[in-house]
């Protein structure tokens, strides 16, 4: 039974769609005027992941996830660059798919455009106007914060708490300091639509409320997005949208945490912003998605670089558990002849195995604990590679095993977005990153290989030494087995 916190009511509820099996879910996008940072990546990985989990329980899920593409800030970078607001908002939105196809996300049933749905905005703003919950200055339409009852129930603020501020539009139009922006009057080089009050655009809040009912009725079963949208914006959503409709919006509210950049808030202040572009330069996708996914969706992360170097070596033995079931494949292996005959040890990693699955689910059952359910891969690897050592081996795995293992990785991965490459595919792609980062070529770092090795045949060990140290100032360490030497990037 699936069990979702609630930011709403501040505690984990029974997850009860309205319509059975059918699923309306909704997550704010992003505003597109610049390269996607981590910030952007947890936020789409942990949406993605609650998509895929609702598919997996069965339900019909329709899955919205809008794209801002009329903004201030879109406003400011044309701006600068003397280009259209157009120009700007096409090339980051390609971007932006082709950063979140690079971590594995998959395509939202929809995914509007703010610019393709100004009509319904109008019309949801007209329809505030005459409810009195909206009024008209200058050519800007506010809405009253006072007329609405319980503003502040998702932020758990009252309104005397709240200060216009940072996150508080400042407004001398205003009545209220916390009044916020439906309609905003068109200024000289800005784009404008016409509209009752004249030619202007939507404010920012109105967008989600009037995409998201019109893809998904009055009341929707999730919606979320970054804690940083609690207040103003998901505050405001409520506002606006049960003042037009006059029912409750939203069932579940769900937000994830902030992620933080060596221990310090991510901000183009403090010059720490890390795009997702820059560390694919660096790491596998399913690295940043293990990384992402080892913590609660409501936990903040903190990203740094050897948090990376853990993850990644965590996807490694993940890798390589997959590599040795593979080589494994069609071999012989001896069959159970009674449970009687297997020592203790390696008929309790094949139980343990069997109930990974009811363990799976179970964490994510439990608001979706992607952390947890790591915990249960990680265990499943180490009992795999308990039943694929010596001891395994030699008391036998049961037929058809691995076969049951490989399709847990297979099945339960996907939910996550983990464990879908050929291991032969995930080490090649890894390595030739780590190769880009210290900037040496493969067939350099071969041709050096066997240039040692003619001088090991020479006894020019001298010569020798100094290659395997020329390798190791780049990053590169050497190993010497009984089949020839290896190479690997420290």
């Amino acid at each position: 039974m699936l069990r979702i916190y609630n930011t709403l009511s501040g505690k984990k509820e029974v997850f009860k769609p309205l319509r059975a099996k059918k699923v309306g879910m909704y997550a704010c996008g992003v505003t597109v005027y610049d390269f996607c940072h981590i910030g952007h990546a947890r936020s789409t990985v942990v949406f993605d992941v609650i998509f895929r989990y609702l598919r997996f329980l069965g339900y019909e899920v329709t899955y919205v996830r809008n794209i801002t593409d009329v903004d201030d800030k879109i406003i400011k970078k044309a701006n600068e660059e003397e280009v259209g607001c157009e120009e700007i908002a096409h090339r980051y939105i390609r971007e932006f798919n082709s950063d979140m196809e690079a971590l594995g996300l998959e395509k939202p049933t929809h995914e509007p455009r703010a610019t393709d749905h100004i009509g319904e905005m109008i019309r949801m703003v007209e329809g505030l106007v005459e409810k009195g919950y909206g009024y008209q200055a200058n050519g800007d339409v506010f809405f009253s914060v006072e007329k609405i009852k319980g503003y502040g129930k998702l932020s758990k603020r009252s309104p005397e708490q709240m200060e216009a501020g940072a996150r508080v539009e400042v407004d001398e139009k205003k009545r209220n300091p916390l009044d916020f922006a439906l309609w905003k009057a068109s200024k000289p080089g800005e784009p404008s639509w016409d509209s009752p009050w004249g030619k202007g655009r939507p404010g920012w809040h109105i967008e989600c409320s009037a995409m998201s009912q019109g893809y998904l009725g009055e009341t929707l079963d999730i919606h979320g997005g970054g804690k940083d949208l609690i207040f103003p914006h998901h505050e405001n959503e409520i506002a606006q949208s049960e003042g037009a409709t006059g029912k409750p919006f939203v069932r579940f509210w769900i937000h994830n945490g902030f992620v933080n950049i060596n221990r310090e808030k991510m901000s183009k202040s403090l010059g720490n912003i890390l795009t997702i572009r820059e560390i694919l330069n660096h790491y596998h996708p399913e690295i940043i998605r293990l990384f992402l996914l080892s913590h609660h969706y409501r936990s903040p992360v903190d990203f740094s670089d050897q948090n990376l170097v853990e993850a990644k070596m965590g996807m490694d033995r993940f890798y390589s558990t997959r590599k040795r079931m593979d080589e494994l494949e069609g071999k012989e292996l001896v069959s159970q002849e009674g449970k009687e005959n297997l020592e203790e040890g390696v008929l309790k990693a094949i139980e343990e195995v069997k109930a990974f699955p009811e363990r799976f689910q179970e964490a994510m059952d439990d608001d979706f604990n992607t952390a947890l359910a790591l915990g249960h891969f990680h265990d499943l690897a180490r009992n795999l590679n308990a039943l694929m050592g010596d001891e395994g081996l030699r008391h036998g795995i049961p037929l058809n095993f691995l076969a049951s293992a490989r399709d847990y990785f297979r099945r339960f991965g996907n939910i996550l977005g983990l464990f879908q490459c050929a291991p032969k595919h995930y080490f090649e792609e890894q390595r030739r990153r780590e190769l880009s980062r210290i900037r040496i070529d493969e067939h350099e770092i071969n041709r050096m290989i066997l240039e040692r090795q003619e001088a090991r045949r020479r006894k020019e060990w001298k010569r020798a030494d100094e290659i395997r140290e020329s390798l190791a100032s780049t990053g590169i360490s050497l190993e010497d087995g009984p089949t020839g030497t290896t190479w690997k990037t420290k």
